[in-house]
This record gives C-alpha cells, sequence and structure tokens, in this order.
C-alpha cells in the first residue's frame, strides 16, 4: 500500500488498511424451525446486507446426540438488499434447524453511532466499528466416499465423509451447499450437509439419476473476531 491507512496486530499482520477489504459480520443470531412441520426455516438479517454480490452465511447448528443437516440453502433479496436466509433440514429423522449464524460481505455497512470508518480510493466503505471482522478458519476438501444407496424415487444418493470436531466458535459456510451440481444426466446433483456429532463426522450427501462418484467441493469454515 503505497498510502492511506494500516494496522497491523502483535504478530505484524495487516488487519486492516485502505485497500484491501475483509469479510465483514453484518448480522448474527439464530435460526430457528418456522415452517413445514418444523422442517424448514426462514431467518430475516436484524439488518439488510448491501452488498451488490450475495453475502455469506455461516452456520453453526446445535450440537445433538443424532444427527443435526441442512439442504435447500437459499438467500432472501436481491442486489443491494439481501434481507434473509432460508434452510431446511436434511431429513425427518435428523434434528430440526436450530443453531448460530452469521453473514459476511466484504464490504462494511455505516452502522456505528460513533467510531471510525474506512473507505478505499473508489469510495467503497471497507471498515465500520459497528461491523466486526470474521477470519477464515480452515477449508478442506479431502472427502471420503463412504456408499451409495437409492431414495424411495430410485434416485442414487452418495454419501462423503470427512473427520471433523465442530468447535464452538466456528462457523461452516453453507452458500455452496445451496448449489445443484452438474450429474452428467438431465437432473442436476442435489446437495445435503449433515454432521453426525456423536461420532465426531461431517457428512455431503449428493442425489442424481446417474451415480457420479467424484466429489471436490470444498467446505469453508470461518469465526468472528472477540
Amino acid at each position: 500500500m503505497s498510502f492511506g491507512l494500516e494496522f497491523t496486530n502483535n504478530s505484524n499482520v495487516v488487519t486492516i488498511d485502505s485497500e484491501f477489504a475483509r469479510l465483514m459480520v453484518i448480522a448474527s443470531g439464530r435460526y430457528a424451525p418456522t415452517e413445514e412441520g418444523g422442517m424448514g426455516s426462514t431467518t430475516y438479517f436484524a439488518r439488510a446486507a448491501t452488498s451488490q454480490e450475495p453475502p455469506l452465511v455461516f452456520v453453526r447448528p446445535d450440537t445433538v446426540a443424532g444427527i443435526a443437516g441442512l439442504s435447500n440453502m437459499s438467500l432472501i433479496g436481491s442486489a443491494g438488499n439481501w434481507t434473509g436466509f432460508y434452510v431446511r433440514a436434511y431429513s425427518a429423522a435428523a434434528a430440526q434447524p436450530n443453531g448460530r449464524y452469521f453473514v459476511g460481505a466484504f464490504a462494511a455497512q455505516a452502522v456505528a453511532q460513533y467510531g471510525m470508518r474506512l473507505w478505499d480510493g473508489t469510495g467503497k466503505m471497507l471498515f465500520d466499528s459497528g461491523t466486526p471482522n470474521a477470519t477464515f478458519t480452515r477449508a478442506f476438501q479431502n472427502w471420503t466416499y463412504v456408499k451409495s444407496d437409492l431414495t424411495d424415487q430410485g434416485l442414487y444418493r452418495n454419501y462423503y465423509s470427512v473427520p471433523f470436531n465442530f468447535p464452538q466458535n466456528e462457523f461452516m459456510l453453507i452458500n455452496n451447499f445451496g448449489m445443484k451440481m452438474v450429474s452428467g444426466g438431465a437432473i442436476p446433483r442435489q446437495l445435503y450437509c449433515t454432521w453426525d456429532f456423536s461420532t465426531g463426522t461431517l457428512y455431503a450427501v449428493t442425489v442424481a439419476a446417474n451415480n457420479p462418484f467424484n466429489f471436490f467441493l470444498p467446505a469453508v469454515f470461518a469465526k468472528q473476531a472477540v
């Protein structure tokens, strides 16, 4: 950076500067069942995310004795006014959608009553005292294929796993698990993620009319600054 403002922490890592946006926490809270007999959950943010690009939603499901899982994630709103998100429980046999979330964007919003704000050279707000930052903690895509079976509709269902302990202060990005994947056929692969807290295992589950085995979608995690 040739000019502007720059902060570094005790480890000499740049935490704020005048050129690059960090992942800022726009809103946080809890999600809970709201519809579909406790299977579906619609959550509205305390404040809308005003980014043009879709914001990133990270979740930490409540720890349960069995399986917790989410699917069908979608954002509510449109560019400049993202107001919430929807998720659905993995199945009727899994836990209902309960947990904590935060929504982040690579831009700050004018929230604080006092403090500091920082813009880049184009006028984009990079920092505001009322929107704390989040930090990416880890990502992996070294999934192990476990098995395949058939759904009641005769579709192939594949299971992939990775050992994973889910700390209370870590959240998983779910935007990418709301996407459909290419299957090599007319019907795209549906995608689900589940957590087995009793065995410390994260699962990805795909459902499609044919049965491709390759799976490389990354699981991405972050935590809020404290």
